[in-house]
């Protein structure tokens, strides 16, 4: 196990973006060849203004690399947190800080920014996609994912977690940021059984669907458990999905100066 976690913990920058670039990659040709909607779209034109976006996160994950690193210090300079209060195998504290995570800086963060307007604000322009597919994952405000990232530290503090599950939380996550939202589904089946335990390319669709509720359901995203604790899951037919959202101007999805002045657009309705 300490092998396992020394891996992550020395992963470069440029490791961590390669692996960033292989998920989008992968599941970009799985949904070229096997793609749940034909969607009709100019595909590249499309990726342009999600991929701008991801260069945004980019850099704020750059920025807050600093503040995450103090974080850190503080958890282990004051043995704060849930994890310093215990003694638990590794392999047992390393699977309650990932749920820790997925909970707080997933289910939790995501709950919060479709519940309070201000947020909610920033947060459309994740769901104006009107195309979705592998790129839509890295479509973020630079807003929204400032606030995600608080979030994340805060879980972090929580669980007095170590670096290294830290580290391997986000290369979880980022395999799943682009398998749930990659335009392809798995057979009806494997799809039901897998959604019991996590989150499936088929779930997270009826979220992006253009109109509440469903918009506001399935917010999970490794761990489906938080849905169906909090009675927030959603299945039903998925052709009956349309994406987008109904309080924006979906013709200026690929729009990047129009989705980034959403959030400050008071004439855009935010109530339920």
């Amino acid at each position: 196990m300490n092998t396992f976690l020394s891996f992550f913990e020395a992963l470069s920058n440029l490791q961590k973006i390669s692996w960033v670039i292989i998920c989008m990659t992968f599941f970009w040709l799985i949904e070229g060849a096997f793609p749940a909607v034909v969607l009709g779209y100019k595909k590249w034109r499309h990726a342009k203004v999600n991929l701008v976006l991801l260069g945004s996160t980019i850099l704020i994950n750059a920025i807050f690399g600093i503040i995450t690193a103090g974080v850190f210090v503080w958890v282990g300079s004051h043995s704060f947190g849930l994890l310093n209060w215990v003694i638990w195998p590794t392999w047992v504290e390393l699977i309650v800080g990932i749920m820790l995570l997925d909970f707080v800086a997933q289910f939790g963060v995501h709950y919060i920014l479709h519940k309070f307007g201000p947020l909610w604000r920033f947060h459309m322009v994740h769901h104006s996609d009107t195309h979705l597919d592998v790129t839509s994952g890295t479509r973020h405000h630079p807003g929204d994912y400032v606030f995600r990232e608080l979030f994340s530290l805060l879980a972090v503090v929580i669980g007095g977690l170590p670096f290294a599950f830290y580290l391997v939380y986000r290369i979880i996550t980022v395999l799943f940021t682009y398998w749930t939202h990659a335009n392809f589904e798995l057979p009806n089946g494997v799809d039901k059984i897998l959604s019991y335990l996590i989150v499936t390319p088929r779930m997270h669709k009826f979220h992006h669907h253009y109109q509440r509720p469903w918009t506001d359901s399935n917010f999970g995203n490794i761990l489906s458990i938080w849905d169906r604790m909090f009675g927030t899951l959603v299945f039903g037919d998925s052709r009956d999905i349309k994406y987008g959202l109904d309080v924006l101007d979906n013709s200026r999805s690929e729009d990047l100066a129009y989705q980034l002045k959403v959030p400050f657009d008071k004439s855009i309705s935010v109530d339920e």
